[in-house]
């Protein structure tokens, strides 16, 4: 449970009993670490953190396989970003790691502003946390590539958080028609074939052969995050109602990109099993 440090007995009590808590001094760092539990039951750090300036926020954390999952949610320009480091198989010819980047747009209720993320503070950090809402899993389809080099045009992070990824940039070509719509420059973006030849690729799980086409999946869940703020009410002498935050509800979601690939080679981890 979260909740603000705010004075009168009733509120010091709630505060005793939360486990993290809105800080609202001046000044504080705003990075946040948090023991989490995955779903394979495997326990991670993720660490959060908030840029009030840039109107930010950035969740970071390493899967059981050992892959570095990164999320960024830039509120100016309602675009959220994931970024997969996947370490390869270096006996099956691939590099040490493979990059992922997948860009969409962020819509204003699926975590909290980055203001509050940044007063978040924790209060015991050896606790292990499990989100209070699982929420479904969401469907991609990735079907537009993304040029790194004018793609600061969607959002200030792309470069940074994307610049490993280099070929392996993409987006929704529905986020696309908005972003044009607002005059973002159309060469930006690239239509991959499965668009418009879909019927003549494989899922590459059922591809034998390394070096055709084919459809990759590819999934991750961000295990726990803050979704919501919570709002509680009170009283002064007159009686006079008032709402104050007082904590913030933890979330769990899942996501699962399809895309189209060059060669199954980059997408070894998409296998039957």
């Amino acid at each position: 449970m979260f909740a603000s440090c705010i004075s009168g007995a009733s509120v010091r009590i709630l505060t005793r009993l939360c486990v993290l808590v809105l800080v609202i001094a001046v000044g504080l760092g705003s990075e946040l670490r948090v023991r989490v539990r995955l779903s394979d039951g495997l326990v991670t750090e993720e660490v959060l953190e908030a840029d009030s300036d840039r109107d930010s926020i950035s969740l970071e954390f390493k899967q059981g396989d050992g892959t570095l999952i990164t999320f960024v949610a830039d509120f100016k320009q309602d675009v959220k970003i994931f970024r997969a480091l996947i370490l390869g198989e270096l006996e099956r010819g691939q590099n040490q790691y493979q990059a992922l980047c997948f860009i969409s747009r962020l819509n204003r209720n699926e975590i909290i502003p980055s203001e509050s993320m940044a007063r978040l503070r924790q209060k015991n950090p050896q606790a292990i946390r499990v989100a209070e809402e699982r929420r479904g899993l969401e469907q991609l389809t990735m079907s537009v590539a993304v040029n790194l080099t004018r793609a600061w045009q969607l959002s200030s992070h792309v470069h940074n958080m994307c610049s490993e990824a280099q070929e392996a940039i993409y987006t929704r070509e529905a986020d696309v028609k908005q972003w044009l719509d607002k005059g973002v420059d159309g060469s930006i973006f690239e239509v991959l074939p499965q668009v418009t030849e879909m019927p003549t690729f494989q899922a590459c799980h059922t591809t034998k052969d390394l070096w055709q086409p084919c459809l990759c999946t590819y999934s991750l869940r961000l295990e726990w995050y803050p979704c919501l703020l919570k709002y509680c009410r009170s009283r002064d002498s007159s009686g006079k109602g008032s709402t104050y935050k007082c904590g913030i509800k933890s979330c769990s979601k899942g996501y699962h990109f399809t895309y189209y690939v060059p060669q199954k080679q980059l997408c070894l981890w998409d296998e039957e099993t």
